[in-house]
């Protein structure tokens, strides 16, 4: 337990310290908000054994491995972070997206020579297949879209590389996704890397975390909350998917509806501000891709919003935008940082 706090704890350190390293989220927000899927439930099944074949179904494919990859890519911070808890550094070929957020300290070094095949934005298609892969661990179907330039899952597999999409990143889920998704993620890769009692630990760790949270937020009330995201003078809701169900984890009860018709094809929608100051919500969430945006989000609800309980009380709670993220570890630390503002009494 003392290791496990100490990397948690490591985690919510380096989000904070590295936070302002993380403004190219800005670009890659809006993107989220128009390009990303909708998930799938993963079903692990066969054997650990090295000699065996593991199947497994991710969005609706079936991938079969007779042994474990060798060289793998992760793309974006959040699936290598998920690579290197699992003991596979060494087998790690690439890493992309590495602007977007940092990687929590104490696996920093680890990933420091691993090489970088984009910044800001998933790879190019011809930067993927340089580095060789034979496995690719992405947050969503988005990075494989070959009309942006990326590889598609057919190309790879044309070169004789498998690609997994976190749980709950994948297309027919997305809205869906649910904070436990990436205990699926955390299995499947743990038997496709013949790695299960990394595994194993990693999934009994983060299920303390979470019964940590629930058992301290108990019986009580549940405060409303507004989920948004700001850009200029530009406001969005968010009512579905992973972000809504870390709401729902961490003991708030969401303004918005996940089945209104707003979010009937998408997990966010833009707003006019008479729709947060009619619902008179007592926090609103926010993700921020660095300092500079958490202070120009916190100015613009101040400003927008003075009347509403959240804003009288300074209940606004910024949560890096990589935490929000299908297939994060860092789904846990929003849920703790939220749960912690709606609760401060009890942690």
């Amino acid at each position: 337990m003392t290791g496990n706090a100490t990397r948690a704890e490591s985690r919510r350190r380096s989000r904070s310290l590295d936070l302002s390293t993380a403004c190219a989220a800005l670009a890659v927000i809006p993107l989220a908000l128009t390009a990303c899927g909708t998930g799938v439930t993963s079903d692990p099944a066969g054997t650990e054994a090295s000699g065996s074949t593991v199947t497994i179904t991710n969005c609706g494919r079936e991938l079969s491995f007779d042994t474990a990859p060798g060289s793998v890519v992760g793309l974006m911070p959040s699936q290598t972070e998920l690579l290197i808890r699992l003991g596979v550094r060494d087998s790690i070929v690439g890493q992309a997206q590495t602007e977007v957020s940092a990687l929590p300290e104490d696996i920093a070094d680890q990933a420091a020579d691993i090489p970088v095949i984009s910044a800001d934005a998933p790879p190019t298609r011809e930067d993927l297949l340089a580095v060789g892969p034979d496995f690719v661990a992405s947050p969503t179907e988005y990075e494989f879209t070959a009309e942006q330039g990326f590889a598609s899952i057919e190309q790879l597999n044309e070169n004789g590389a498998q690609a997994y999409v976190a749980t709950g990143g994948c297309a027919d889920r997305r809205n869906t996704a649910e904070v436990t998704d990436v205990l699926t993620d955390i299995a499947d890769l743990g038997a496709i890397l013949r790695v299960p009692d990394a595994a194993e630990e990693l999934t009994q760790d983060t299920e303390e975390r979470l019964a940590a949270v629930e058992a301290a937020i108990g019986d009580s009330p549940r405060p409303t909350v507004a989920q948004v995201y700001v850009e200029g003078n530009s406001l969005s809701a968010i009512g579905a998917g992973i972000e809504a169900d870390i709401i729902r984890t961490a003991g708030g009860d969401n303004v918005f509806d996940p089945d209104a018709p707003e979010f009937a094809d998408f997990f966010a929608a833009q707003i006019n501000p008479e729709e947060i100051i009619s619902r008179a919500p007592e926090a609103i969430v926010f993700g921020v891709s660095g300092s500079q945006h958490e202070e120009q989000t916190r100015e613009y609800l101040r400003s927008t919003f003075p009347d509403v309980p959240a804003v009288q009380d300074d209940v606004l709670i910024a949560v890096p935008a990589s935490d929000l993220y299908p297939g994060a570890l860092g789904n846990i630390d929003a849920v703790e940082t939220i749960a912690q503002e709606l609760y401060p009494d009890a942690f």
